[in-house]
């Protein structure tokens, strides 16, 4: 008896479009929550615990935990309306193979704080190394297990690493973005996204930065300006809501 040969596909099922508008600056967008995720960035031990790289060294965390509440909110409404959500965190090698001496000295501060790989506080590993707790999700925020973890070694979470694999394999052509440090992480992570070809939203009060104040104007303006717009948590959770009734 003949068998028939099975069939190889390359093609990639083509998801139902559903379209939502949102308030947004500078003018109202729309997006296709088929083909959207919402990335949170950095959120993650070595940043926020008491314990951590940054706290130890002295920088001041309240303004970056006060947005833990929109996290949880925004990726709850994110799950219901079947958006991956993706934490993209710092997590470098143990033998910081792949990172430069120029950006170990600047992350040194000239030979003055411990750096990526450095032992951490007793019974904590090692400061943003990929299996550590450093490199982990604060408790606070809870991903759920469909969620994809996906690690960075740069500014940018599209250097070097399969982010823009992840999501083309998953038909993903627009991002929100959430997460710390505005100005750095997010902004950096967000301007490789736009060259890369995808459209992106900043979540304004979803995003923080221990920078002034100054700072963070120049960045909305920016990406107003250059690479996509900028919205509210609640305008877009109540986007994510109405679209969850009515699928």
């Amino acid at each position: 008896m003949s068998v028939s040969p099975s069939l190889l596909s390359f093609a990639r099922p083509v998801p139902t479009q559903r379209r939502v508008a949102l308030e947004a600056a500078p003018q109202r967008a729309e997006i296709d929550l088929a083909r959207t995720a919402l990335v949170i960035v950095d959120m993650q031990n070595d940043f926020l615990h008491p314990d951590g790289w940054f706290p130890r060294a002295g920088v001041d965390v309240a303004p970056l935990l006060a947005i833990v509440p929109q996290l949880t909110a925004l990726a709850a409404a994110a799950r219901c309306a079947g958006l991956p959500v993706i934490w993209l965190n710092w997590g470098v090698r143990a033998d910081r193979a792949e990172l430069s001496a120029a950006i170990l000295d600047k992350a040194s501060a000239g030979g003055t704080r411990p750096i990526y790989a450095d032992p951490s506080v007793p019974g904590r590993g090692r400061i943003l190394v990929a299996s550590d707790w450093g490199a982990e999700v604060i408790e606070a925020l809870e991903p759920h297990p469909s969620d994809l973890l996906v690690h960075k070694h740069r500014l940018s979470g599209f250097h070097d690493n399969e982010l823009d694999s992840i999501l083309r394999n998953r038909g993903i052509d627009t991002l929100l973005f959430a997460g710390i440090n505005t100005d750095r992480c997010v902004f950096s992570t967000l301007c490789d996204a736009s060259f890369h070809g995808f459209g992106c939203l900043m979540v304004e009060d979803a995003c923080a930065t221990p920078s002034p104040p100054f700072v963070t104007d120049a960045i909305l303006y920016l990406v107003r300006l250059l690479y996509g717009a900028t919205l509210k948590s609640d305008d877009l959770i109540a986007a994510l809501a109405s679209a969850s009734t009515n699928q």
